[in-house]
């Protein structure tokens, strides 16, 4: 079953925040029609080509998607956008230039007047108003804005998230948001407009270091990968010079640790390590206990004590062992889908599906499906050549 069968989504659209909500429209059946520039198409497809010459960004977000080129700055070009629009999108979705959209006519405002059923979704950096409207808005950038970069990395030097976590946040947000407006066009009849900001998606991701930090407080300080409030809870170095991250949760897992993990019961009723508290105040200390006793011991005889003991622990894991994740193919979570360079590995849509399976087409080649699309609206092959020779298409 493809809940979202029979809906049209148009998309205006490049990079990651939109591309990456409007795969998982794709995902849940809705037909995805991607407008690209003709020749270029999203400059997302000419970030590297590490698949098979393909950009792995690109190819991460627009499977099951129809690709049209179109130059939506020539008359002729805008017709035919309008013609599908308004003939046969249920939603619009844009991450183009600050205002860009409103001046090619495909403002809420402007289309809601002869559709208004139509659901718009605007993505951005900062939201359609306010004084940043107008502020070039990277993921790097956002990150620092929002305030991620300032408590992450070590006390030394902040670091930014290493996928582009603004940019997914909005793109989580956009999705979610198109959703609840397809439950509520399905009991009113209405659509409406949604304005996603990356910067309001990632900060409400930091509700919890901004309430930390409450009323004036300190914020939570940046100490790698180990918690920030938490401890012990990160990263440490075994025998072998491999790393174990574990992470203790509360007094029971403490007396746990101490005593079926580092073979130190007495180390629980200490008074300097009694509180989380008092534990994260002195992690310094603490730290040099837990890897003394952890160096005699490979990391797999570590992993293999703290497993014993109940205490969550985890590998850190390179690409190549997730792409092998023991978890991930028991539960076979991995899928094949065509791209213009063959067969690839694609990871399952998160959650289960007892109903069918998720649409999980091919990745399109630049303006794959413009002539069928074209065709669909009576355009003949001669002047679809003679458009494509024109730059419109």
């Amino acid at each position: 079953m493809q809940p979202l069968k029979g809906i049209t989504v148009v998309t205006l659209e490049h990079a990651i925040a939109a591309p990456f909500a409007t795969r998982q429209l794709a995902d849940l059946g809705a037909r995805v029609v991607k407008i690209e520039r003709p020749c270029v198409g999203d400059f997302a497809r000419g970030y590297d080509e590490r698949v098979r010459g393909l950009a792995s960004h690109f190819v991460w977000t627009n499977r099951s998607k129809e690709s049209l080129t179109l130059d939506v700055k020539h008359e002729e070009a805008q017709k035919i956008l309008m013609r599908l629009i308004l003939e046969e999108a249920d939603v619009l979705v844009q991450n183009l230039a600050p205002g860009a959209a409103a001046r090619l006519g495909l403002s809420y405002e402007a289309l809601s007047k002869v559709k208004p059923g139509l659901i718009v979704c605007d993505i951005s950096g900062y939201g359609s108003d306010g004084p940043y409207r107008d502020k070039k808005a990277y993921d790097l950038l956002i990150q620092s804005e929002a305030g991620f970069v300032s408590v992450t990395g070590t006390p030394d030097t902040p670091c930014k998230a290493g996928p582009s976590i603004a940019d997914i946040a909005a793109g989580m947000y956009a999705y979610t948001n198109i959703l609840a407006a397809l439950v509520h066009r399905q009991q009113t009849g209405q659509g409406q407009r949604i304005d996603v900001s990356m910067l309001e998606s990632l900060t409400e991701w930091m509700g919890n270091p901004l309430y930390y930090a409450f009323d004036g407080a300190a914020p939570p300080p940046r100490t790698g990968a180990s918690h920030a409030t938490i401890y012990p809870y990160g990263p440490f170095p075994a025998g072998d010079d491999k790393t174990v991250m574990l992470g203790l949760q509360n007094e029971r897992e403490w007396k746990v640790f101490c005593d079926k993990v580092l073979l130190q019961p007495a180390l629980a009723g200490e008074e300097r390590f009694s509180s989380n508290a008092r534990r994260s105040a002195g992690r310094a200390e603490l730290s040099a206990l837990i890897i003394e006793a952890f160096s005699t011991l490979s990391a797999e005889q570590v992993a293999g004590r703290l497993e014993q003991a109940g205490i969550a622990n985890a590998q850190v894991n390179t690409m190549g062992q997730v792409w092998a994740h023991p978890q991930l193919k028991a539960r076979e979570r991995w899928r094949e889908v065509a791209t213009p360079a063959g067969p690839i590995p694609a990871l399952l849509p998160p959650g289960s599906w007892q109903h069918g399976a998720p649409r999980m087409d091919a990745v399109p080649a630049l303006g794959q499906h413009t002539d069928a699309i074209l065709g669909h609206y009576g355009y003949s092959a001669e002047r679809i050549a003679q458009l494509r020779a024109e730059g419109v298409v």
